[in-house]
């Protein structure tokens, strides 16, 4: 089909090299629309032609007038001039559509879909593998948003562009020629109206860009506020401050609307502008249109030629004019994007990473240096190991830096001095997805992604079989409350979706599906950050089983402010204003009598069945 061929010119997702988009607006363009330079050097020259045919008619209507004024009889008419009838029906029926057709085949089929997609996946690609910092120093909804509008906002004024080129340089060119060729005097008007056009974009299209910029970042900070609000919906409504949620998105919305206003206030006066220059190209064109024809120095044909021309080139004008509104709105909006996409990764694989081998499952802490911001450091020369097969747990106040430790082996920040080494293998050194394929983890805030049971637990294990599934289910004492789920759209069991984050499910219900899916995972490292801080006690109780089940075997991190659950581990490591102040184990601490044993009175209260 003809459509299908041309909506095959472009492959969006071809592999192409996974580097940062420039951060300069022109070389941010070319590094998306190279890829597609053919379409858009075929669009440029359909559009020549294209253009030339629009110009030709007003040139056709100009010589049938002449050919009636001069025709010696209405019965010769068609005899005399058949030959060059026959051709202006050729290209009005024939060539003009063609031209036109392969025109709109080539702008909507080609490139207005497949351009877009093209350029999302690619910055959701590099975007995707951005630190964690990133994701943190901005709202989820202006990234995802700044992806969306980008590409759409790069396609249209790419498209723009090139078909406003054409309709600049074919009718002022071929009015200019044609003008000429009539008599030379009627290119005065022209001339002068020309200058005073380009004048006119060269004062307003900067403003018109720098003001579009403006409102751009206004439009997307106002779509952070909104998207906020609803993700953050729960916490709104317990604390009950819908009033400051609405003060706080109207005020948004009024910078927003300020910025827009400021904007339109320059489209405007453009307009008004451009309307008078305008009307007094066309009043002075006809008028000396006339005086000439009044002087017998042009035919009657000119002056329709002339007339009809520069009322074609009000309009082209009037035309061009919301394009380059459009085309610097667009802009806008594609430099807002450039802040956010084009941004170095900071944690990237180095060029000849090799994957992570864990034959052991050793961990070493070398002299690690880390620190979020230059003034404040987190650690400074921390030193220890975990043996393979080792359970730890690592104790201290909220602060301590047990969390940071974790981001540091899963390299969800890098190191500013010493090293992390599995098996004297340098994380740094290895791919980040080899690493992290290498260790299970179980976090305190549990979030799902917004699919099925299914999805979140091949997650896990991408391969897993329905029997793997429900077996691990089964082990983490989930699978009666999945087999007996049901959601909105009609899903069933593991194909049952558990909404945003999880929301449909309890905290417990969400925690047993974490643990199905590392155990599906079954990786020889495990971290576990307070992994069942979202249980009541009974709960916990029950899946107990579970999660000494997948402990076995592994090398074992576990994070709790709940003491009992790692007071069994082989070792702790009690930290404390981000260094290491203690290490033993539970009864070798109690007995030392200082922070763990201080910790430990304070929960006492809490626990039953430990022997000190």
């Amino acid at each position: 089909m003809l459509f299908e061929r041309f909506e095959k010119l472009i492959d969006p997702f071809k592999e192409v090299p996974d580097e940062m988009p420039p951060n300069k607006i022109l070389p941010f363009y070319w590094h998306y629309l190279k890829q597609v330079k053919g379409i858009f050097l075929c669009l440029l020259i359909v559009g020549f032609f294209a253009s030339i045919i629009e110009v030709a008619f007003f040139n056709f209507l100009g010589k049938i007038v002449d050919y009636i004024q001069a025709s010696s009889s209405p019965v010769n008419f068609f005899s005399d001039h058949r030959y060059e009838l026959i051709w202006m029906a050729v290209v009005i029926l024939l060539l003009r559509p063609l031209f036109f057709l392969i025109h709109d085949l080539l702008e909507r089929q080609a490139l207005t879909s497949n351009l877009v997609t093209l350029v999302r996946w690619q910055q959701h690609r590099y975007v995707l593998k951005q630190s964690l910092n990133f994701f943190h120093s901005d709202f989820a909804g202006t990234i995802s948003s700044r992806i969306m509008q980008t590409g759409n906002s790069l396609r249209s004024s790419a498209i723009s562009c090139v078909n406003a080129i054409w309709h600049v340089i074919i009718y002022i060119g071929s009015a200019l020629f044609l003008f000429i060729e009539a008599d030379w005097l009627l290119t005065i008007p022209l001339l002068i109206w020309l200058v005073a056009y380009v004048l006119t974009l060269i004062y307003f299209v900067p403003r018109t860009k720098q003001r579009s910029a403006i409102s751009a970042r206004a439009r997307s900070k106002l779509m952070g506020c909104v998207v906020d609000s609803y993700t953050n919906i729960t916490t709104l409504k317990l604390f009950a401050h819908t009033e400051l949620e609405q003060d706080y998105a109207k005020k948004a919305m009024q910078e927003q609307t300020v910025a827009a206003q400021r904007s339109t206030r320059l489209v405007t006066a453009m307009s008004q502008v451009l309307c008078i220059i305008n009307g007094l190209m066309i009043t002075s064109t006809t008028a000396l249109a006339l005086w000439l024809w009044s002087n017998s120095l042009i035919t009657i044909g000119a002056i329709t030629l002339a007339t009809g021309l520069v009322i074609r080139i009000n309009n082209m004008s009037e035309w061009i004019m919301w394009v380059v509104n459009g085309v610097f709105e667009e802009f806008g909006i594609v430099q807002d994007g450039i802040r956010t996409i084009s941004q170095p990764r900071t944690v990237q694989d180095k060029p000849n990473a090799k994957p992570l081998l864990v034959p052991q499952g050793n961990i070493t802490f070398n002299h690690i240096y880390f620190s979020y911001d230059s003034k404040r450091p987190i650690y400074q020369d921390l030193n220890f190991s975990i043996q393979a097969g080792e359970k730890i747990g690592l104790v201290g106040p909220s602060g301590a830096g047990k969390s940071t430790l974790v981001n540091l082996l899963l390299r969800l920040y890098d190191l500013q001095g010493g090293s992390i080494t599995i098996d004297n293998q340098n994380i740094a050194e290895v791919t980040q997805d080899s690493l992290r394929s290498q260790i299970g983890m179980v976090t305190q805030d549990t979030a799902l992604l917004h699919r099925s049971i299914r999805e979140n637990l091949l997650y896990g294990k991408p391969n897993a079989t329905e029997e793997e599934m429900l077996h691990a289910l089964r082990q983490a004492k989930a699978d009666e409350f999945v087999l007996n789920l049901v959601d909105n759209d009609g899903g069933k069991g593991l194909d049952a979706k558990v909404g945003e984050r999880g929301v449909k499910l309890s905290g417990g219900q969400r925690q047993r599906i974490a643990i199905a899916r590392v155990l599906l995972k079954n990786a020889p490292i495990l971290i576990l950050d307070e992994a069942t801080s979202a249980l009541d006690s009974e709960v916990e109780a029950v899946i107990q089983e579970s999660l000494e089940m997948l402990m076995k075997d592994k090398t074992v991190i576990a994070i709790a402010h709940r003491l009992s659950t790692i007071a069994k581990m082989d070792r702790l490591i009690v930290l404390n204003n981000s260094k290491i102040v203690e290490t033993g184990t539970h009864q070798q601490l109690i007995k030392e009598n200082g922070l763990y044993a201080r910790l430990w009175q304070h929960q006492a209260g809490n626990f039953v069945g430990l022997d000190e």
